[in-house]
């Protein structure tokens, strides 16, 4: 069982348990009539394992984070309308992120998400696990196992200068299970560059691959945080 993160505590742990026998996830604080729930100590983690059909999902990071016992302090389990995964966690004071290639969504200080009864197109928020003692979940450890920050760097390194004009005709070639990741790994080149203005040009040739609109503003949203404009490269970024 991986430490608590953060300054996780018992209060933060009882706050967020399931109400037995409602089949509700009740987070603290507790979610509004909507079912929406905020994250951080005192609510709790949430793992958030996406499912973006085509695009790819985080189930196999899930079941490698798994086998590493990484998840072993998750508490309830919350299957999402779009057949993803909320898994909750202690709270903590870790800040939210994101690893896009992983489709994996962290939401801990100052994030949200949604809970039962809430409905999505119709299809609902349900419950689907519950437990009595959940512990915290080691970020830096999920992305360090995911991740490796050795990998980034030969990655970057055998990337070499990248001519940031050619990304989009690159991204028009991706094919199904490497255009989210791919699109990510050049939207960071271009910042780094200091050519923001092909984020547009990046963003048209990925929705000529079939990506949905709304992964590709999520997508390079999640770059420009990670890069900074003025050619810097930034740890994390570096996704191939």
């Amino acid at each position: 069982m991986p430490a608590k993160a953060g300054r996780s505590s018992r209060a933060c742990q009882a706050a967020k348990s399931p109400r037995p026998g409602t089949g509700s996830v009740t987070p603290a604080p507790t979610p509004d009539r909507s079912g929406t729930g905020g994250t951080g100590c005192p609510g709790p983690d949430v793992l958030d394992i996406d499912q973006h059909g085509a695009a790819g999902n985080g189930f196999g990071a899930y079941h490698r984070l798994r086998t590493a016992g990484l998840l072993a302090g998750m508490d309830a389990v919350v299957a999402t309308p779009r057949g993803g995964l909320h898994c909750y966690f202690a709270g903590s004071g870790q800040a939210s992120a994101r690893l896009p290639c992983q489709h994996l969504d962290f939401r801990a200080s100052g994030g949200y998400v949604l809970a039962p009864p809430s409905r999505v197109g119709g299809k609902p928020y349900r419950l689907i696990r519950s437990g009595e003692l959940p512990a915290g979940l080691d970020w830096p450890a999920v992305t360090s196992l995911l991740e490796p920050a050795r990998d980034r760097r030969v990655r970057s390194r055998l990337a070499g200068p990248v001519d940031a004009s050619r990304l989009p005709v690159w991204v028009a070639r991706l094919r199904e299970g490497n255009r989210n990741c791919g699109l990510f790994w050049a939207a960071c080149r271009v910042i780094e560059a200091g050519q923001p203005v092909l984020l547009d040009d990046l963003a048209a040739a990925a929705a000529t691959t079939g990506l949905p609109d709304r992964e590709i503003a999520r997508t390079i949203a999640s770059a420009r945080r990670r890069a900074e404009p003025a050619g810097v490269r930034q740890p994390g970024c570096e996704q191939a």
